[in-house]
C-alpha cells in the first residue's frame, strides 16, 4: 500500500508542475502580447504626430502670405539631400519667410534608450537651437523628383529642379519586450508642394 501512495504523490507531483509549466508561459505570453501591442500602439501615434507635421510643412514649401517675398517658388529649397532638405516657407503666416531644416540625427546620439537604431528627428525653424524629437524615428529618408517624375541623383546640384519627393519613415518602438521592435512604415509618393509647380 505504501508504494502506490508514492506512485500517486509522484504521478500528482508531475501533473502538477506540467499544469504549473503551462500557466506560467500562458502568462508570460499574455504579458509579452499585453506590452507589444501597448508599444506598437505607441509607435503607430507617435508616426502619426510626425507625418501630420511633417506633411503640413512640406506642402508649404515657397509659401509666404505676401507671395512677393518669395517670387520664384521653385527656389524654395535650398538644400535637398536623402535626409536632409532645408527650405523657404512662412510658418507663422505673416508675411516673413523663414528658412525649415529637416534632418535626422545620428545613432550615437541615444545611447541611452534601448532601441539601438532610434534616432532624434530635428526641425529646425530660422537659426533656432536644434532641438531633435525621439519618437522612435529609425529612417528618414527622401528622394527628388523633376517636373517630368524623372528621379533627380544625389547629390541634388540644383534644388529647383525638385518638382515632387517621395517621403519615407520608419518608427520603431522606444522600449521593446524582450528585443523584438515593432516597426512602422509610412511612406509619401510624389508629395508636391503647390508652390513648387509655379514655374
Amino acid at each position: 500500500m505504501g508504494f502506490n501512495v508514492i506512485i500517486d504523490i509522484l504521478g500528482s507531483t508531475i501533473i502538477g508542475g506540467i499544469i504549473m509549466l503551462t500557466l506560467f508561459r500562458a502568462n508570460e505570453s499574455a504579458v509579452e502580447n499585453a506590452i507589444n501591442g501597448g508599444t506598437e500602439l505607441t509607435a503607430q501615434q507617435n508616426l502619426s504626430v510626425i507625418v501630420q507635421v511633417l506633411e503640413h510643412d512640406f506642402r508649404r514649401i515657397g509659401y509666404c502670405a505676401d507671395w512677393n517675398e518669395i517670387p520664384f517658388p521653385s527656389q524654395a529649397i535650398i538644400i535637398a539631400d536623402s535626409n536632409t532638405i532645408k527650405f523657404l516657407t512662412d510658418v507663422e503666416s505673416d508675411g516673413v519667410v523663414d528658412t525649415m531644416t529637416y534632418y535626422l540625427g545620428p545613432t550615437s546620439e541615444l545611447l541611452n534608450t534601448p532601441n539601438p537604431r532610434d534616432r532624434l528627428l530635428y526641425r529646425v525653424v530660422n537659426h533656432d537651437t536644434p532641438v531633435g524629437v525621439n519618437l522612435g524615428v529609425t529612417q528618414f529618408n527622401i528622394k527628388y523628383f523633376d517636373v517630368f517624375g524623372n528621379p533627380i541623383s544625389f547629390p541634388v546640384v540644383e534644388p529647383r529642379e525638385v518638382y515632387l519627393m517621395q517621403v519615407d519613415i520608419s518608427v520603431e518602438d522606444v522600449a521593446a519586450y524582450d528585443e523584438n521592435y515593432s516597426t512602422i512604415f509610412w511612406r509619401q509618393i510624389r508629395l508636391s508642394s503647390r508652390n513648387l509647380r509655379n514655374r
